[in-house]
């Protein structure tokens, strides 16, 4: 029976949230021009380029938390299934988000899912406290990013509500 480096589960849970960012920016990097660029954005929008890299940090800082609490409760155990559980289903609401507003131009359903992916994140960041604190801490940048991000969606969806491809 062949061991695995035990390097390569903090590679993978620390890659792994990547996997729907990658495949979410397709769907993105095709939208900008044709769509988003055409909304009306409040001022304190972030430019564009600066989203991949937010993106790409926070994934990393979340996915190595969750090796973090996973490493600590020693796998995949019973002890495991709450604080990853939530942690899966912030991470699905998440991927959820970029198909939603800049695939299906739903900016009201997009707002939802973003509010409900800041509760599974909240709840994830909580459960995560008493496992692991260090994990819990990277997930707090995220948590401030949700926040804004939340805030852009609801100033977008509230400025360009009467646009046709609107809900």
């Amino acid at each position: 029976m062949e061991v695995v480096p035990a390097w390569v589960p903090a590679v993978g849970f620390t890659l792994l949230p990547h996997a729907g960012g990658f495949l979410g920016s397709k769907v993105t990097k095709k939208e900008i021009p044709v769509w988003y660029e055409s909304l009306q954005k409040p001022s304190w929008c972030p430019p564009n380029w600066v989203f991949a890299p937010v993106w790409g940090t926070l994934y990393t800082s979340m996915g190595f938390g969750s090796y973090l609490v996973w490493k600590e409760l020693g796998g995949f155990s019973e002890k495991s299934v709450v604080p990853l559980g939530l942690y899966a289903g912030q991470l699905a609401l998440n991927w959820a988000w970029t198909p939603i507003f800049f695939g299906a131009h739903k900016m009201g359903w997009g707002l939802v899912t973003l509010l409900l992916t800041t509760g599974m994140a909240t709840a994830t960041t909580a459960s995560w406290y008493n496992i692991n604190k260090t994990a819990a801490y990277l997930m707090v940048p995220y948590l401030a990013w949700l926040t804004m991000a939340s805030a852009l969606n609801y100033r977008i969806w509230k400025d360009n509500r009467n646009k046709k491809q609107s809900e």
